[in-house]
């Protein structure tokens, strides 16, 4: 068992601006020699909570391609493969990772699974492709009062996850909430705070609702560009985003919690894509990583570019795709995206399926170059 990261460092790294996804290394579970699990929600078999933190091992196989039908294929849209991983685990409470966080080297992450649990850990590399996760842990979201929430409230479907230094945010889709977790408090063992939301977000649909968080920092960093003037008005503000809540045109719906202009806009929705996750780039541009399912025409994941400027109360935004996939490629049910920066100054994107807890699917992790 390695040495565990104190909070201290936790905090020092951040302080010393690592990201605001800075995160430390994991203390293991003492004494947490068996996982503490219980049977899932009702209307939900086969799934598990977890109810204490737990050291886990995840086992990692290599997706050294991406297209199943050119494997010599890297280039895809405006991005590159880069590396992949199919992620396994006996530990019965592994799956469902529903969003991802990396800290500025793209090694430490912390995820949540739909089943109210943190899952954090390092990405092991060798030279720039995935070959495995090291160090990883799960423990139960907390509420208020130190319980699971998922044993306090019933909630669960902890679908979104967006960090402002040592403050996290996570959405809840089924409740349409956001709980704020002050990590200088016990990191994963902190205690969640109810977010107050508009009326409006209590009003989206039960399993359609707050699907993809972003904060957008106080202060640009040096890493955003200071030509921001729009961009600027949205500084200190919480981006909530529905997976397929619709206004009256049938565009997706969105909230900007906080900061200096709080309202609603819009997300233009496009061949039946929904959303599922968003990253704010170091450009100043917004992600948004979209999918869509039906019997006939099977899954499609596609990723969106937004500008941030052009978001504000009552607008509704669009942009490109600069991303498609479908089941010809190494997809599933892709949930989960980050960027960060490497030394070299590359823009790598990262991605997570969530699996359902499903034996037909799979824990996959992505990482693509941004090349345009």
């Amino acid at each position: 068992m390695r040495s565990p990261l104190s909070r201290r460092h936790f905090l020092r790294d951040v302080a010393a601006g690592l990201s605001a996804a800075a995160l430390p290394r994991l203390a293991q579970a003492e004494g947490a020699s068996q996982p503490a699990l219980t049977p899932g929600p009702p209307g939900r078999p086969g799934r598990h909570r977890v109810d204490e933190a737990v050291a886990v091992e995840v086992n990692a196989r290599p997706l050294p391609s991406f297209d199943i039908r050119d494997r010599a294929k890297v280039r895809f849209g405006a991005l590159e493969y880069r590396s992949g991983l199919i992620l396994t685990s006996s530990f019965s409470g592994f799956g469902g990772l529903s969003a991802l966080r990396l800290d500025a080297r793209g090694e430490r992450f912390i995820a949540v699974s739909d089943q109210g649990t943190w899952f954090t850990g390092r990405i092991v590399y060798r030279g720039r492709d995935m070959i495995g996760l090291d160090d990883v842990e799960a423990a139960p979201l907390l509420a208020a009062d130190g319980r699971p929430i998922t044993a306090t409230r019933g909630w669960y479907d902890s679908e979104s996850l967006a960090l402002d230094g040592s403050i996290a945010y996570v959405g809840l889709e089924r409740v349409n909430q956001v709980l704020r977790y002050d990590f200088a408090k016990g990191f994963t063992r902190s205690r969640g705070e109810v977010v107050p939301l508009p009326p409006a977000a209590r009003k989206l649909p039960i399993n359609k609702g707050l699907e993809a968080l972003v904060f957008v920092p106080k202060a640009m960093s040096k890493d955003l560009p200071k030509d921001l003037p729009k961009g600027q008005a949205l500084a200190g503000t919480l981006i909530a985003m529905s997976e397929r809540g619709l206004d009256a045109s049938g565009n997706l719906i969105a909230f900007l919690v906080g900061g200096k202009t709080p309202g609603q806009f819009s997300v233009r929705r496009t061949e039946n894509f929904d959303i599922s996750d968003a990253v704010l780039l170091p450009s100043g541009d917004l992600l948004i990583l979209e999918r869509k399912f039906s019997w006939l025409g099977g899954v499609g994941i596609r990723i969106r570019r937004l500008a941030l400027s052009d978001i504000a109360p009552g607008a509704v935004v669009d942009g490109p795709a600069i991303f498609n996939a479908d089941l010809g490629n190494e997809i599933d049910n892709m949930e989960g995206i980050d960027a960060h920066v490497t030394a070299e100054g590359e823009t790598v994107l990262t991605m997570i399926s969530d699996d359902n807890f499903s034996l037909i699917q799979r824990n996959l992790l992505l990482q693509f170059t941004l090349v345009e």
